[in-house]
């Protein structure tokens, strides 16, 4: 299978194409490349031709050929997206709906959407599932809601939508992000020997491993049409949900002589346990490999080996919002996200 995946050279992206490329699939990908100057070591053994392109600007030539789409190159967390709501929208609604549309025109047949559980926002009962209503709290969940809905309403007997509403990614990757809850708790414990939470630590949030993430892409690519077509995923497991705090802990226990603290409730609500029944039940193949404590343990033994600074830690690269800022502040990109003419 011919496969686009757009957002090559982001935290995900990164992982995913050497895995369909072992399954034997075609790979090619489409990044704007906001984030190259991050790379934090040498984990790829294969790697996409990469278009570098902004979505918007995706042509049907660029699609020629293509039978699937894996979609994750949006603005990306919740910071990033309160940055610039209107762009936020641009990109991650308009944008993303553009391209699924540009996609069934030109024949794709498969069209695989990067969502998150972060849609569920605040949420009363014990596990959301699929079919729980969505609340989202910020810009970012909300272009997600809009993009399900959306092409939710194009999927027809030629173009089959999958939406995968990750639950909050860790672990490691090339294209590292040390602004995701335990590779940030992971980076201080190793750089401050101190685990300092704002918060009481007790909100829940559903944790999976980048690497899991990309099995469940595959998964839903090579799987029947008729299991994934048009269909919502809550992509982890569900021993997987934790407490803040608990993840705090649990990374404390790794990394050996950390001090522990944590402060009065913080301002995010954010809170929520989520099913991942479905997935689990019905996509063949798919089980989650990972856990909080082997993706912490994965973090510490990588930090070891490449004696990771606090430099590093808190480079730009490593963080969405601070190297979005970094861009606009020094003119690369202009007001719309678009890299400025030299």
């Amino acid at each position: 299978m011919k496969i686009l995946v757009t957002g090559t050279e982001g935290y995900l992206g990164t992982l995913l194409p050497p895995l369909l490329m072992k399954n034997g699939h075609e790979v090619i990908g489409v990044d704007t490349g906001f984030y190259k100057v991050g790379w934090l070591y040498n984990g790829s053994e294969l790697t996409a031709k990469t278009l570098n392109k902004d979505i918007r600007q995706i042509t049907a030539e660029d699609l020629q050929g293509v039978e699937a789409i894996v979609h994750m190159a949006e603005l990306s967390n919740d910071p990033t997206g309160q940055l610039s709501p209107t762009i936020t929208y641009d990109i991650n609604h308009k944008g993303s709906v553009r391209l699924a549309r540009l996609a069934k025109t030109v024949g794709v047949r498969r069209f695989v959407y990067m969502s998150s559980c972060s849609v569920y926002g605040v949420a009363t009962d014990s596990y959301v599932t699929e079919e729980h209503s969505v609340n989202p709290q910020t810009a970012y969940a909300e272009c997600k809601t809009l993009v399900e809905r959306d092409v939710k309403e194009i999927a027809d007997d030629n173009f089959s939508p999958t939406f995968m509403r990750n639950a909050t990614a860790f672990g490691a990757s090339p294209r590292m992000r040390f602004d995701i809850v335990l590779n940030n708790l992971a980076g201080l414990a190793w750089t401050t020997k101190e685990i300092k939470m704002t918060s009481d630590g007790m909100p829940w949030r559903p944790l999976v491993h980048a690497l899991d993430i990309g099995k469940a892409i595959v998964c839903v690519l090579e799987a029947p049409r008729d299991i994934v077509h048009n269909q919502i995923f809550n992509v982890g497991d569900s021993s997987n949900n934790y407490r803040v705090k608990e993840i705090a802990e649990i990374i404390g226990e790794i990394f050996k002589g950390c001090r522990l603290t944590f402060g009065n409730n913080g301002a995010d609500n954010r809170s929520y346990r989520v099913s991942f029944d479905k997935i689990n039940q019905t996509l063949p193949g798919f089980k989650c490999d990972w856990n909080a404590a082997l993706g912490a343990q994965q973090l510490f033994d990588l930090f070891t080996q490449i004696d990771m600074s606090e430099d590093t830690f808190v480079f730009r690269g490593f963080t969405r919002l601070k190297q979005l800022e970094y861009l606009i502040r020094t003119g690369q990109i202009d007001r719309d996200f678009f890299w400025s003419q030299a």
